[in-house]
Parts: C-alpha cells; sequence; structure tokens
C-alpha cells in the first residue's frame, strides 16, 4: 500500500523507494495519471441569426406551449430563445412596452440578426417557423407580422391603413396585405432598424436596469388654452412604434432604401394566421 505522501498513480517512485519488484520483464512501466483533453476550436457556431422572444406574465395556456414548441423547425436552423418574465421587475401598467424595450436590450447586446416576438397570448400555426424563415432567408422585406384578431367579440383583424379609422378589411385570406400599423404579437423584425432605433432612443431605467425607450406606451394628457379644454392621448406600443419607424425614417437609416417612400411598408402574412388566447382557453375568432 502506497505511503500517505506518495502519490498512488506513481508506482514507479513507489517501487525505488520500498525496493519492490519490478513488472515480469524487468522494465520499470509507470501508470500514467488520467487526463481529460478538450481542444475547443472556438467557434460556438451560428447562433446568432435569430431571437424569438416572448414577453409574459409567467403563465400559459397549454395550447399556447404546444403551439409554440410544436413548430415545425427549418432545416440547418439556429436560434436563440429568450423568455422576458413582465412582473419580475416592472409596474402593471407599463408591461408590455417595458417588456419589448427589454428584449431589444438583450438583442443588441448579443448582436443578433432579427428578433421574433410571439407573446403569451398568440397560438402559431404549425408552419409559422418555416414561412418567416423565407423571410429571412430572401432578406426582401425587413418587418413581417402574422394575421391575428382581437380578443372581443365581434372579434376584429388588427390589419391597419391609417389611424382612428378601424381595421383595413380588403384582403382575403392567403393573401400578402401591406400596411402602415401591425400588431407585435406574432412579428418578425429585422436587426438594422432595431439598432438605429436603439441609438437614437433616450436612457431611461426599469427597476436596475438601464436601457433605452425603443418602444412606448403613448400616454398624455394636456390642457388646451386656445379652446379651453383637456386633451388625452392613449394607445398602444405596437402603432406607437410603427409610427415611429416611418416618421424617424428608419428604414432609410437602416438600409431598406425601398421602404423609405412606402405609404405602407409593414407586411402581414394572412398565411401565417394566428389564434388569440384567453387565460380561460376561448380563442379567438
Amino acid at each position: 500500500m502506497a505511503k500517505p505522501d506518495t502519490n498512488p498513480m506513481d508506482i514507479t517512485a513507489e517501487y525505488a523507494r520500498n525496493e519492490l519488484p519490478g513488472p515480469a520483464n524487468g522494465r520499470q512501466s509507470p501508470v500514467r495519471p488520467y487526463r481529460t483533453i478538450i481542444q475547443d476550436s472556438g467557434d460556438p457556431g451560428y447562433i446568432n441569426r435569430l431571437m424569438i422572444a416572448t414577453p409574459t406574465t409567467g403563465l400559459v395556456r397549454i395550447e399556447w406551449v404546444q403551439a409554440r414548441y410544436g413548430q415545425t423547425i427549418p432545416v440547418n436552423w439556429s436560434f436563440v430563445q429568450m423568455n422576458q418574465y413582465l412582473n419580475t421587475f416592472i409596474p402593471l401598467r407599463y408591461q408590455v412596452a417595458d417588456a419589448q424595450i427589454m428584449i431589444v436590450k438583450a438583442f443588441i447586446e448579443q448582436d443578433m440578426e432579427w428578433l421574433l416576438l410571439i407573446e403569451h397570448d398568440t397560438i402559431m400555426p404549425p408552419d409559422a417557423l418555416l414561412r418567416f424563415n423565407t423571410y429571412i432567408r430572401e432578406e426582401k422585406v425587413p418587418i413581417v407580422s402574422g394575421l391575428y384578431y382581437t380578443r372581443s367579440r365581434p372579434s376584429e383583424p388588427l390589419v391597419f391603413r391609417g389611424r382612428g379609422n378601424s381595421f383595413f378589411g380588403d384582403w382575403e385570406l392567403g393573401d400578402k396585405v401591406w400596411c402602415d400599423g401591425v400588431p407585435t404579437g406574432c412579428l418578425l423584425v429585422h436587426g438594422g432598424i432595431l439598432r438605429e432605433m436603439w441609438n437614437d432612443s433616450e436612457e431611461y431605467a426599469i427597476g436596475p436596469h438601464t436601457t433605452r425607450r425603443v418602444f412606448n406606451t403613448p400616454q398624455k394628457a394636456w390642457f388646451d388654452p386656445e379652446h379651453l379644454q383637456f386633451n388625452a392621448q392613449t394607445g398602444t406600443s405596437d402603432l406607437e412604434w410603427c409610427t415611429r419607424i416611418m416618421k424617424g425614417n428608419y428604414f432609410e437609416k437602416a438600409g431598406w432604401h425601398d421602404y423609405a417612400d412606402k405609404e405602407f411598408p409593414f407586411l402581414i402574412d394572412t398565411e401565417i394566421f394566428c389564434r388569440h388566447i384567453n387565460p380561460d382557453g376561448e380563442m379567438f375568432p
């Protein structure tokens, strides 16, 4: 038995120290120490192609889980997933916009190319990722939305041309519809636009996190002294974001020159037909 101060693996040293007989053939044959050799090429693989992000309160329906994780995955694909749990660090009334901003912050820091937002109440069709992958490969359209409807009775399509004039309905299922406003429940965005908006956005804090206000929920009130009346404006972060892209000339800034002067620069692919689901499982439409 080896002495306490002797390396048990160094059998040759033990032979010599205690005049023990060597192997039968008379040669000293030390036992080699066990080693694990890991040789890293330094190449992490192509992982910055797409970020799939979900703003969520933390509770989702099983139907959403099945639709999200039952997707057909395109061949030779890579993506990074991010789930942003809203209620961990932000007030309830700012949930959607602040969660989207934290997602964009992670997107910028990881130097991603495309962002796919999938909200936790949007049920995608099984081939949604295949269809979005076509837009990613072709790189011809910078912003593409799936089609889905309001959670209301009657349920109305979230397809917009103009502000304050209801939804746009002159299309059929299967069409590709050009709009000036799209929702963010199932939305693909090229990173160049997000980076330009990030660079121009003001800094602010969400809890301990310093980020930039790429998305904003419009909420303002003011007094009009000329007409002696108070005015208020509210809305959703998605239409505010679309308006900012057009007015801020972000298509041109990001290199999508063909879209800079389009009246309706955002695309809704109605073949990516999503359902809107309530916490109790009711789907719309």
